[in-house]
């Protein structure tokens, strides 16, 4: 039983079992001041729905720029790049919001993301085709990234040689950002972070001169009608975070839940619900943060204009007013979907639906190639440091 009384996102339990503590929030504080966080967290599913439904209130403008931790001397080496994600399509409201989802919809369309469905399997196969023989291995840094990292870079247009240059650079961004990290490691990672917008700049450059059949091209063709310089290497650096890293850590959860549920393998009908489920109780976004454009009253408290809020996707996830038995898996639940884990309103996810195909068909490919995966004894299970994500730092499995 969790007795914290704030949030800590430098404790295990802020990302491994939040739930005692999120469950007191809901029936004693819905709307909570985290001094930790220095934020309101609202912690109710309806609430949270409400919240995201509602930019006039809860403005998006500046959510994803999490940097108050940077230090004075981080943000001047960052320089104007402290504010990175300024423009990128979650990061802003409408009217701005609604331009630059419509450039990137252009991507994703559900003919695009079919036929990646293909290309997706057989990268996973080609991948389990070497690791099969080992019998063992971490399935985080060997298995569930991989084929997300090369779907997403092809996808994206980057060359395959520099697929590792990505991965650990998105790694590094975002730990930056989004996780508490110690001055002199700011440092290291600020250097990291515009080493990696520098590449993305001549990446862009590259598919100015000479277009190819991929999103930065794309991208780059609506320069000046649509969209800035600036915009376009924000999508295409935040989309490269998605495929290197939500998507691969969200598999990494599933599996372990499965596992631990001793649903292995899914059967396949029931594959689509295990998906939604698993993202239901085991989510690898946290959450997102908005700030007040007005004095809002909620449950008898009043959230000040210009205030940070977290809105616990997290939480709402787990809200037994919602899900029956929340802290239950139950692979047949029939309102699984209805978790707030992709986002909801204006600011769903834009790449959902290529998130959803990722973990679909890797529990397909995985449950019939390996049905025999297991735990590794012995072996302890651990969350990286994190505001508002959730993934392992390894899960040593056996076949």
């Amino acid at each position: 039983m969790i007795t914290a009384s704030d949030f800590d996102v430098s404790a295990a339990w802020h990302v491994a079992a939040p739930y005692d503590f999120l469950r007191r929030l809901r029936h004693e504080r819905p709307v909570f001041r985290s001094e930790h966080l220095g934020a309101y967290v609202i912690t109710r599913h309806e609430d949270v729905r409400a919240a995201y439904g509602d930019p006039r209130r809860f403005s998006s403008e500046g959510s994803l720029t999490i940097s108050r931790s940077l230090t004075e001397e981080t943000r001047r080496v960052l320089g104007e790049h402290g504010s990175f994600l300024s423009s990128f399509v979650a990061n802003v409201d409408p009217p701005a919001h609604t331009r630059l989802r419509r450039s990137v919809s252009r991507a994703f369309t559900p003919r695009a993301v079919a036929a990646m469905e293909g290309l997706f399997r057989d990268l996973n196969e080609e991948l389990l085709d070497r690791v099969v023989p080992r019998g063992a291995g971490d399935f985080v840094a060997e298995l569930a990234h991989v084929p997300s990292v090369k779907l997403t870079a092809r996808f994206i247009g980057v060359p395959e040689a520099d697929e590792a240059f990505v991965q650990k650079h998105v790694k590094d961004w975002f730990q930056l950002f989004l996780s508490p990290q110690p001055p002199d490691r700011q440092l290291v990672l600020a250097d990291s972070f515009l080493t990696y917008l520098d590449y993305v700049d001549k990446l862009v450059a590259a598919r100015a001169a000479e277009p190819r059949d991929d999103f930065v091209s794309l991208m780059t063709s609506l320069i000046g009608a649509e969209l800035s310089h600036r915009e376009v290497v924000e999508l295409i650096s935040t989309i490269l975070l998605g495929g290197n890293d939500t998507v691969p850590n969200q598999l990494g959860n599933s599996v372990l839940r499965l596992l631990r549920e001793e649903i292995w393998p899914v059967p396949p009908a029931m594959i689509q619900n295990a998906v939604e489920e698993c993202m239901r109780i085991d989510g690898a976004s946290l959450g997102s943060f908005r700030h007040t454009r007005t004095d809002v009253e909620m449950h008898g408290v009043t959230i000040p204009a210009g205030s940070l809020c977290l809105l616990s996707t997290d939480s709402a996830a787990h809200d037994e007013t919602v899900f029956a038995e929340p802290e239950r898996f139950r692979i047949d639940r029939g309102n699984a979907d209805a978790h707030m884990t992709l986002g909801y309103g204006i600011h769903f996810c834009v790449g959902a639906a290529l998130a959803r195909l990722q973990l679909r068909t890797a529990l397909e490919v995985l449950g019939r190639r390996l049905p025999g995966l297991r735990p590794a004894p012995g072996r302890p299970v651990a969350y990286r440091t994190s505001i508002v994500g959730r993934g392992l730092t390894a899960l040593h499995v056996e076949w």
